[in-house]
């Protein structure tokens, strides 16, 4: 592990400076914010990351979960993944979200990850984190050694021809689903972002994986409430039942409404190279029966521009599969 210098921000406008005025940062070199540090030590211990300075995050008192006036919650960026999927509230009227982070690494590990971390969590390619091979993703322009190598647990949607890695997280696949908006703190001030404009498909830039900008700084997530009646939730097929991660999953909200599908929102997890909303399978429900042909329909739809690259071929098939199976559960649930 390469040296760097640690910081400690005692509040968010700290940080946001401590970042902003770093010697190292004008110099050029990186800065990280580390909060839980799941992620980033080991991608340190790695060599992947080698940041020059790192700011310590844990005394902002961003660790709440708070109601809101509308019904909607508020999620401070540090909340852990294991508080957050117990909290009564969330597990009362955003269970897919409880079942998404549950279903998610081990207890250690949630008890130590953070909501803000998770966000920002990097793919687990192994290409990516082995600095003996080429990456375009560590280290731009190299190459894509996936491509041509191993690649069964990468993704099959939102591809280019210089990145095939998938996002792992399961907790921004239900975010996702859920329509969250994430709160963010900068040198150029506040604004909020919808999580369907925060990630960046690879393309030819794959190091660039969100719209933040170096010093860029989350604070909260917060979660619209859901219509009435609504029902949820989270299906992840892998490899094992525990501290695996997902081949493919499927976060399902859907409001059901005379006989049929009022209103559905649908993201898939493990096989994009971002967390995958589904407009177009939506699109198939959203007014409609719910029945099994329309949900083999939707199924069809998600993945219509899947492509896969050999090994993880499967993927499409199980990726339909995946998500019929959780909208044939959540047709027939109870209200969250």
């Amino acid at each position: 592990m390469k040296t760097f210098a640690l910081q400690r921000a005692g509040a968010v406008e700290q940080a946001v400076a401590m970042a902003a005025r770093s010697p190292t940062a004008q110099q050029g070199a990186t800065v990280r914010f580390l909060a839980g540090g799941t992620t980033l030590l080991d991608l340190m211990k790695l060599s992947v990351e080698q940041p020059d300075e790192v700011i310590q995050l844990r005394r902002l008192g961003l660790d709440g979960i708070d109601m809101l006036p509308d019904g909607g919650v508020r999620i401070g960026a540090l909340v852990t993944n294991s508080t957050l999927a117990h909290h009564p509230d969330i597990v009362a009227r955003w269970p897919v979200l409880s079942e998404a982070l549950l279903s998610g690494a081990s207890v250690q590990l949630r008890n130590m990850a953070t909501t803000g971390g998770n966000l920002l969590q990097r793919t687990r390619c192994v290409y990516f984190r082995d600095t003996a091979m080429a990456c375009n993703k560590r280290v731009p322009g190299s190459g894509c050694s996936a491509l041509g190598g191993y690649h069964r647990n990468l993704a099959v949607l939102g591809t280019s021809e210089h990145c095939i890695a998938s996002n792992a997280s399961d907790m921004n696949v239900a975010l996702m689903a859920l329509d969250a908006t994430i709160h963010v703190t900068g040198r150029d001030g506040v604004w909020a972002i919808p999580i369907g404009e925060f990630f960046l498909l690879p393309g030819a830039t794959p190091h660039l994986e969100t719209v933040l900008a170096p010093g860029d700084l989350i604070t909260h997530v917060t979660l619209p409430p859901l219509p009435a009646g609504s029902r949820s939730t989270y299906l992840k097929l892998r490899d094992r039942a525990s501290y695996e991660f997902a081949l493919a999953s499927s976060a399902v909200v859907l409001t059901p409404g005379d006989g049929g599908v009022r209103r559905v929102a649908i993201a898939l997890g493990g096989v994009g190279t971002i967390p995958w909303r589904a407009p177009e399978a939506e699109a198939v429900l959203n007014g409609q029966k719910a029945s099994m042909e329309n949900f083999q329909a939707a199924a069809v739809a998600a993945v219509r521009n899947a492509r896969g690259h050999g090994e993880n071929d499967f993927k499409i098939e199980l990726a339909r599969r995946c998500l019929v199976h959780a909208l044939q559960t959540v047709s027939k649930g109870d209200p969250a």
